[in-house]
Formats: structure tokens, sequence, C-alpha cells
């Protein structure tokens, strides 16, 4: 890696001027910039108004010696990570590791060979350039992820209102226009188009909640003893005008008067993409079965698909971010992959976790359970 001396300023400390003043000779030649200080208080005060980029720190000096100055610049934020090279002719072992101790980044022993000084000192000084270009990057990375962030945030809080009119006008016309007043190819584009609505809806609302997720503006907000069958019913009932425009049905089994203290809307968010998952992958006049389970201390709920399944290779890849495994439905419906880690996320911040078993052409079952509330 290229450094251009000339962009580094690194400080002398000694008690002895003819050292000073080589060391100077030697690495103004070298072409950096220098500063000079005779003892340690010297060092300090010049460093409290100018922070160089290397301390070429001697050890003996009156006043205050090098370990004190070392000790004191770990301690100050500015210069907690200041690189230090001590020049010292203690060079014993336990010299050397108590040099390493307070903070030396180098040891360098009296008499020093001119050239490995300079090698030594361009290291350190790579080192920093290194560290710059990351922190650099990693800066320009953050910014370009909060940019992004925000224009998903504001595309899809935009989009949602509008986007959710047209599913509701889709689905009223779906369901309520009967076939015979169109043509076919009018009806097939009037259905085509309620489908569209439906998945654009839910994908606007998944890429609204993923994004505030990952930037940390999703809070959790609980609320006491909600009645989880009745919560189930209505999810049940809205994914039922989807399912019967692709001649589906889905059917509630089971029971439960437990009570629990839950994101309403998050449980609900999880319901939801689990059903249409279900829908999706399933062929026309499948059943897709809603399992209320109440155990001794939790409300098991499952949604029970006999459509194509998941192969063992691609189960693999649900739930997992880095994977991002998305595929199209049984009817080329898309999605875009953030429904199932929304699904985790979602349940595990209400107390529970998710799971699912399925075998490929025989269907699939996802479940999650949430603590009953007493």
């Amino acid at each position: 890696m290229e450094i251009n001396n000339s962009d580094y300023t690194i400080l002398i400390v000694d008690d002895v001027d003819a050292n000073v003043l080589l060391l100077n000779i030697l690495l103004t030649k070298a072409g950096y910039k220098t500063l000079c200080a005779y003892n340690g208080k010297n060092a300090l005060e010049i460093i409290e108004k100018q922070v160089p980029d290397l301390v070429l720190l001697d050890i003996m000096m009156p006043v205050m010696d090098g370990h004190e100055v070392a000790a004191k610049l770990r301690e100050m934020p500015k210069t907690v990570e200041l690189p230090i090279i001590f020049l010292s002719a203690l060079n014993s072992p336990d010299d050397i590791v108590k040099g390493f101790k307070f903070g030396a980044a180098d040891y360098v022993s009296k008499p020093f060979n001119k050239d490995e000084l300079l090698i030594r000192v361009r290291h350190q000084l790579i080192l920093i350039s290194a560290k710059r270009t990351i922190e650099t990057q990693k800066e320009e990375l953050s910014k370009t992820i909060e940019a992004r962030d925000k224009l998903y945030s504001v595309i899809a809080h935009d989009l949602r209102s509008p986007i959710g009119s047209i599913r509701m006008v889709m689905n009223a016309l779906s369901l309520n226009v009967p076939k015979e007043n169109l043509d076919e190819d009018m009806y097939e584009l009037m259905m085509m188009g309620n489908r569209l609505a439906e998945e654009s809806f839910v994908l606007l609302d998944n890429l609204l909640k993923w994004t505030k997720s990952q930037t940390g503006r999703l809070n959790t907000v609980f609320q006491d003893r909600v009645d989880v069958l009745s919560l189930i019913k209505g999810e049940v009932e809205l994914s039922e005008v989807v399912a019967e425009l692709k001649k589906i049905s889905v059917k509630l089994e089971g029971h439960t008067n437990a009570k629990a203290r839950i994101d309403q809307d998050m449980i609900k968010t999880v319901l939801r993409n689990l059903m249409s998952n279900a829908i999706k992958f399933s062929n026309p006049g499948c059943e897709v079965r809603v399992v209320v389970v109440e155990n001794i201390d939790r409300i098991e709920v499952s949604v029970v698909d006999r459509g194509e399944g998941i192969s063992e290779e691609n189960q693999a890849k649900l739930f997992n971010s880095a994977t991002h495994f998305t595929s199209f439905g049984t009817d080329n419906e898309e999605g875009s992959g953030l429904g199932l880690l929304l699904c985790k996320e979602f349940v595990s911040r209400n107390g529970g976790q998710i799971w699912f078993s399925s075998n490929e052409g025989e269907g699939s079952t996802f479940s999650f359970d949430i603590p009953i509330q007493k």
C-alpha cells in the first residue's frame, strides 16, 4: 500500500537534543512533517494543540518518563489509539513487555538502525492509512444504507394507502362482477389486476415494516389480554377473499379462550404472511387449514397447505436474511422474500418461536407459538 509521507506528522519526544536533531533530519529527509518535544510534559502540551499521526517516544526522561506519557495518552479520548513507537536503550525482555503494556505499537532499541526505524515508522503509518480508509468507506456505506432505507420507507409509506385502496376496489370487482358479464380476455385482465394489487400491497406492507425494523424505528407495542382466537378469525376472513379468487378454501380448526399479551399488528402480519404463502403455493381446489392448539402455557398456531412443498435444498434458505430466498407461486405470484424474515422477527419479539416442516410435492406446515397471559 502506497502512502504520501508528506501527509503524516510525527512527534519526536527525547530529552537529548542530539537525538531529537538526528531523528528530525532523518524523518524530514524521508518527507514526513515533524514536531519536537524535549520531555514528557512538553509532549503532552504539543499534543493538546495538534495531534500527530505517530509518536516516537523515549522512555528515560526527566519530569515525566515515556511510560507516564503513554499512560496519559491512553486516557485521552482523542489519543487513545494514537500509535506510539518507544525508542529506548532499555531493551531487556521485561522492559519491552512493559512498553507494550503501556500501549506501544512498536519498540526500537537504541542505538537504532535508521533503515529499520524508517521501515517501522512506515509500517505504522500504512496501518493508519488503511484504518482511515476503512473508516471512510464505513461512513460512506452507512450513509448509503441510511439513504436506501429512507427511500424504501418513503416509497412504501406513500404508496401503501393508494395501493390499499386499489386492492379493495379490485377485490370488490373480482367478487361481485359476474364472469358471464365480461368477455374472457377482460375477465382474465380483471383477475390479473386483482392479483397484482394484492401482491403489491403485501410487498409494500412488508417492505415498510422491514425497513423500520432494520433501522430501529419499529417498536413492539404490547396489548394486554388480547383475544387470540378473534384475532386469528379476523385474518382468516380476510385471507378467504384472496383464496376464493384462486378457488382455494380456508378452514379454521381448533378453539381457545386464552388471552395473550402481544403486539396485535405484528401477529396479524405473521398470520397474513403465512396464509398468503400457503395460498400462493397451493393449486386451485386445494384447502388451507389454520389449526389452533392451546397447550399448558402457550398457544400454537399452524398454517397447513397441501401445495407444492419446499425442497430440502431450499428449506435451509428460509428464515435466513443472507440467502433471501423467494420463488413463484402456482399462479406465478411473485414474492419479496421478506415475509418469512418478518415472521421470524415478529414472533420472537412476542416471546414465541416459529418453525416449519415440508415435503416437496406434498405441502408445508408453518407453525408458531405465543405465551398465554394468565
